[in-house]
């Protein structure tokens, strides 16, 4: 047997820069090995897209380890979040909800919240969008840090955005969405654990007595829907799943976004003639621009460890039942057997045959039900700020950005930005080039 090619995931170069990262231990293997420190792992990592579309897509993989037949399995983050001091009653909650079904019951939840991201819903949501889109463009200047004039768009903007218009669909009140932003990024920054384990208890608390007060006072919302199938027919929906349910959705459903806008906008901004044929064509190049940057900067960089239910053959390595493997996004993102140049920016790419080609949303049977709405959201953000600040530029030089060091992941911690027109920059600043998303 060859010896496996090893990673490290908390490596800090790994995580400082993950796109080459990836792409070095992707053309030395197509399957690499897990390792913690000097301590070998049985988790594995596929690396190249055609072999991470069948890990998304192959149902010989199941999220929950219990459903590998004949075997007991561990699910090692019962582990680490009872090391975080996440007590037994509130963990399950983390551990059990529709990322985690499968079968079945995956498919029995995702009816039950796919009717409130329909192609229609999502399109009737887009004069709202707009409407939130083009108040909080207003507040930007009011929320300048003087006397630099240096505003967090993270924090303002693309934060706010997508939480208010999930908010609003879910049936989160108007005045409990603050929490919900604290909360949301708390469970960002899984290394800060007091800010975690009462995020977490906070969340659920909360959604339990939403579900009590929607009870009492139904509105035409989501929560109220699914509380409705709930009281019918306990057994389509439990109060468990009720519960799990509210807290993906809005977890789910503003995070990626708020994080697909700010990354974004730190490679427009940061990749000028990109940006100039954005700003020549928008109604054309939006949409595929929203694509290209979820390939080239997504925030979601690794999905969720499954599991084999028999041995299965990847990248020519044999993977034993019960095996964990987790399929790499960036690394299939920036695969050159699938996307000619992958480490250039070149937001005039054309999907094949009209399909999305990056994996930046997933693929098959979890692929991301809010897709539709995030890229929606994401165009309105980006149309928006470009014609309304078109002097836009970052406060702070890109390699300075600060960011979240949580792997898998590709999260600002904040966005520094001036609203006014930015000083003449050297032209080797605003090429594209083959620069990285780190900004080196």
């Amino acid at each position: 047997m060859v010896t496996p090619i090893t990673v490290d995931l908390s490596d800090p170069e790994l995580l400082q820069d993950p796109f080459r990262g990836y792409s070095r231990l992707r053309e030395r293997s197509p399957m690499v090995q897990v390792v913690h420190g000097d301590r070998g792992s049985s988790l594995w990592i596929v690396t190249r897209h055609a072999d991470v579309r069948v890990v998304l897509n192959d149902r010989r993989f199941v999220n929950a380890p219990a459903n590998v037949p004949g075997m007991e399995i561990e699910d090692a983050r019962a582990e680490v979040f009872r090391a975080m001091g996440i007590d037994d009653d509130y963990a399950p909650y983390l551990l059990r909800s529709v990322l985690d079904a499968d079968g079945d019951d995956h498919l029995r939840l995702r009816r039950l919240v796919s009717r409130a991201f329909t192609a229609r819903r999502v399109t009737a949501l887009l004069p709202r969008v707009g409407e939130i889109v083009g108040r909080l463009l207003d507040r930007l200047p009011d929320r300048a840090s003087p006397p630099d004039g240096v505003v967090d768009l993270l924090e303002h903007f693309a934060y706010p955005l997508p939480i208010t218009v999930i908010c609003e669909l879910v049936g989160i009140p108007e005045e409990d969405r603050g929490r919900w932003l604290r909360w949301s990024r708390a469970l960002m920054r899984s290394h800060e654990t007091g800010h975690f384990t009462a995020a977490i208890r906070g969340i659920v608390d909360h959604v339990k007595e939403l579900i009590a007060r929607r009870r009492a006072e139904p509105a035409d919302d989501l929560l109220t829907a699914l509380i409705g199938v709930h009281d019918e027919d306990g057994g389509v929906l439990s109060e468990f799943e009720l519960v799990t349910m509210v807290l993906t959705i809005v977890l789910a459903g503003h995070e990626t976004t708020a994080h697909l806008i700010g990354n974004g906008m730190v490679a427009l901004l940061t990749h000028r003639d990109q940006l100039d044929l954005l700003r020549a064509d928008p109604a054309t190049l939006l949409p595929r621009a929203v694509q290209e940057l979820m390939r080239w900067c997504g925030p979601v960089q690794a999905a969720r460890v499954r599991y084999a239910t028999e041995d299965v053959e990847i990248g020519g390595r044999r993977l034993r039942k019960g095996s964990p493997v987790m399929a790499s996004l960036v690394s299939a993102n920036f695969d050159p057997r699938r996307f000619a140049d992958p480490h250039r920016l070149d937001i005039t790419r054309r999907p094949d045959g009209g399909h999305e080609t990056h994996l930046g949303f997933g693929h098959g049977l979890h692929y991301c039900l809010g897709a539709a709405l995030a890229r929606q959201e994401a165009e309105v953000a980006f149309a928006g700020l470009l014609d309304r600040y078109p002097g836009l530029s970052l406060a702070v030089p890109p390699e300075s950005l600060d960011r979240i060091p949580m792997p898998g992941t590709w999260r600002l911690a904040a966005l520094p930005v001036r609203l006014g027109s930015p000083p003449p920059a050297h032209p080797s600043a605003v090429t594209s080039g083959a620069t990285s998303p780190t900004g080196t």
